[in-house]
C-alpha cells in the first residue's frame, strides 16, 4: 500500500497538463505568436516523419514515431521562446544579471543578492551601479550593471577584494547590458559555461567558504539601496 503523510492526507499530485497550460499563458503574454511557433515546430517534425515514411513505405509507423517528437519540439520551442521573451522584458532593469545567472542549471554557487552597490542618490536603485557574484569551475565571475564608469570602478574594487581571500583564483569580470562591449543577459549562461575550467569541485567548495567570509552583503550596500529589490523574478524564465 502507498504510504500516506503523517497527518493522514495525501499530497495533491501536480497535473503536468495544467503546468504546461500555465506556462503557455505566461509566455503568450510576453510572446503573442508563441502558438504559431509551436505549431510550426511540430508541423516540421511531422512533415519530416511523413517524408521518411513515404520513402520507407511505412507511413503510419513513421508518423507514430514522429508524433511524440513533434510534441517535444513544441515544448522546446515554448521553453526557448519563453526564455528569450523573459530576457527581453528584463533588458534595462537592474537585476538582469541575476536573471541570466538563474538560467544556469547546476555546478555554480550564485549569490542571490548584489555583493556591492554604488548609488549616488538614496534609494535610486535604477541608476545605481551593482555587482553580482558567481563561482564555478572557471573561477569567480563578477557581473556589473549600471553607469559604465561607476560599474568599472566597482568591479575593480570587488576584484581586489576577492583576490585577497582567494589568491590565484581566476576572476572574470563583465559589464551586463546591451551596449557595445557589454554582455547581454540572455548570453550570460552560454558565455560562462564556455569558460575553461580551472578549479576542481573540492577547490570550489574551499573558495566558496572564503568568499562567504567577506563582509556581509548588506554591509557593502549603501543606505537607501535594498538589495532584495535588485533580484529578478526567476519564475519569469519558466512560467508561473
Amino acid at each position: 500500500m502507498a504510504r500516506n503523510d503523517s497527518d493522514g492526507t495525501k499530497k495533491p499530485r501536480r497535473n503536468p497538463f495544467k503546468q504546461i497550460a500555465s506556462v503557455y499563458r505566461t509566455v503568450k503574454q510576453l510572446d503573442p505568436k508563441i502558438g504559431l511557433w509551436m505549431l510550426g515546430a511540430a508541423a516540421v517534425v511531422l512533415l519530416v516523419g511523413l517524408l521518411i515514411g513515404l520513402l520507407m513505405g511505412h507511413v503510419w509507423a513513421s508518423l507514430l514515431v514522429a508524433l511524440p517528437v513533434a510534441l517535444l519540439a513544441a515544448m522546446i520551442t515554448l521553453s526557448r521562446r519563453g526564455e528569450r521573451a523573459a530576457f527581453a522584458q528584463m533588458e534595462g532593469q537592474r537585476g538582469a544579471a541575476l536573471g541570466g545567472l538563474s538560467a544556469i542549471r547546476r555546478g555554480w554557487y550564485i549569490e542571490q543578492e548584489p555583493v556591492a552597490a554604488d548609488a549616488q542618490r538614496q534609494g535610486d536603485l535604477q541608476n545605481a551601479a551593482v555587482v553580482f557574484r558567481a563561482l564555478g569551475r572557471p573561477g569567480i565571475v563578477l557581473l556589473g550593471e549600471g553607469p559604465k564608469g561607476r560599474v568599472n570602478k566597482l568591479l575593480a574594487k570587488e576584484t581586489k577584494k576577492v583576490a585577497r581571500v582567494a589568491p590565484g583564483v581566476q576572476v572574470h569580470t563583465y559589464v551586463v547590458g546591451s551596449g557595445e562591449g557589454e554582455l547581454e543577459p540572455r548570453k550570460i549562461r552560454t558565455t560562462l559555461t564556455r569558460l575553461r575550467p580551472s578549479l576542481t569541485k573540492e577547490e570550489m567548495s574551499v573558495v566558496n567558504k572564503r568568499l562567504k567570509s567577506l563582509p556581509g552583503i548588506r554591509q557593502n550596500v549603501p543606505p537607501g539601496v535594498d538589495p532584495m529589490k535588485a533580484r529578478m523574478d526567476r519564475k519569469a524564465l519558466r512560467g508561473r
